[in-house]
């Protein structure tokens, strides 16, 4: 008897219509989240040599009564890219400077974690409106917790934090466009806009979400087998169209020294930025430049560092062989709605967007720019638990 009151206990709480499920719900975003939260404000604010440039910016847009034309005209060597780029997260450092005087980089810590409850929020609305049922995204929370990069980058004072709330809002907001087979175009400018004024490297984000607007309603996409081909091709290629472009540069642009500066880096067999156990022999011809990309876009995952401790690594391969296997279900998945599939589409889409942008460009020694890409990966794992246990039985 106590046995078949089990079963059915547990069947009750992994199925879609579980009565407590939503109340479970909002209440493990209020424990996840303030977990995060006690986490980085134990260890404080950090500041690195990016952060004192946003302060001397933010200094400079506060001289200028905040004059943004004026200050956006400013002509100097370090502000390139335009200062356009860095608007967002100067005009909020500003703000707090004011404000809070001597305390603006508290307030901005504080600004940062408001933003990650507000990611973790629609990080949830996503999964519910692709049909996610409860304890599943409740478990997906319990693997965010544990995700390395969300325990490093909100507490420092960059653009970090405020780009990834808009990579997962932007991701919600094209999880909205498949469900409703229709653009919100004035809510898609703004997304882009916001997105462009918070970083440079924002450009791969932006053209995953233009790219998969202009291709989702083709008739070949709503086929699985035409989106896995599609995907493999274009990852298959992308090396090469990166020994292309760097090859074009080459001939054309080896006077600029902002563009000299990237072609150096492949030319020393630089892989992981600041990390020479990773580079390789420079090249002596074309193939050498594509092997060189190949292993870039493969380090952009990389989960290991000669100085991560143990548990570091650990949580890292964890989160990596999660998102793998997810992406494995879905591939062999028959009974996968087509909105998931498309989902699943522009996820990795994106990724390697971003993936092979910053295999052109660099690296960072801490894999920071793979930080905002980490939310909408772990959908992938709520999607492929859900197909699992529809496949299973469990309504």
């Amino acid at each position: 008897m106590n046995r078949i009151f089990y079963n059915d206990y547990m069947r009750n709480i992994f199925s879609s219509s579980w009565k407590y499920g939503n109340m479970i719900l909002f209440l493990s975003v209020l424990i996840f989240f303030s977990i995060i939260a006690y986490y980085h404000l134990t260890l404080g604010f950090s500041m690195s040599s990016d952060s004192e440039r946003f302060s001397r910016w933010a200094d400079d847009l506060i001289r200028l009564d905040f004059n943004i034309f004026e200050f956006l005209s400013t002509e100097k060597a370090y502000h390139r890219p335009s200062l356009f780029f860095f608007l967002i997260p100067v005009l909020f450092i500003s703000l707090f400077k004011i404000i809070f005087i001597n305390e603006w980089q508290f307030a901005f810590l504080l600004f940062n974690l408001v933003l990650v409850l507000f990611s973790l929020i629609i990080f949830i609305k996503s999964l519910i409106i692709l049909r996610v049922r409860p304890i599943i995204i409740i478990l997906t929370m319990l693997i965010t917790v544990t995700s390395v990069d969300i325990l490093v980058w909100p507490r420092f004072i960059l653009s970090d934090m405020i780009y990834a709330f808009l990579v997962i809002f932007a991701t919600y907001s094209v999880v909205k466009i498949i469900i409703n087979n229709k653009i919100n175009y004035l809510m898609n400018f703004l997304i882009i806009f916001l997105l462009l004024a918070s970083r440079p490297s924002s450009i791969p984000v932006v053209s995953a979400i233009i790219f998969f607007a202009i291709i989702y309603k083709f008739q070949i996409f709503s086929v699985k087998k035409n989106i896995l081909i599609f995907l493999a091709t274009i990852t298959f290629f992308a090396p090469f169209f990166l020994a292309i472009v760097f090859s074009f540069i080459e001939l054309n642009f080896t006077d600029v020294p902002k563009i000299e500066f990237l072609t150096n880096m492949v030319k020393k067999g630089m892989i992981i930025h600041d990390r020479p156990d990773t580079w390789v022999d420079s090249p002596n011809d074309f193939i050498d430049v594509i092997y060189i990309y190949i292993l870039r876009l493969i380090n952009f995952f990389n989960p290991y560092a000669s100085t991560f401790s143990i548990l570091h690594i650990i949580l890292n391969v964890a989160q990596i062989l999660i998102i793998l296997l997810s992406i494995l279900v879905w591939l062999f998945s028959k009974n996968i709605t087509q909105i998931q599939d498309k989902t699943f589409f522009f996820i990795i889409i994106l990724t390697v967007f971003v993936a092979t942008f910053h295999s052109f460009i660099l690296i960072d020694y801490d894999w920071r720019y793979r930080f905002p890409i980490i939310l909408p990966l772990l959908m992938l794992f709520s999607m492929s638990a859900e197909n699992i246990l529809k496949k299973i039985n469990f309504n």
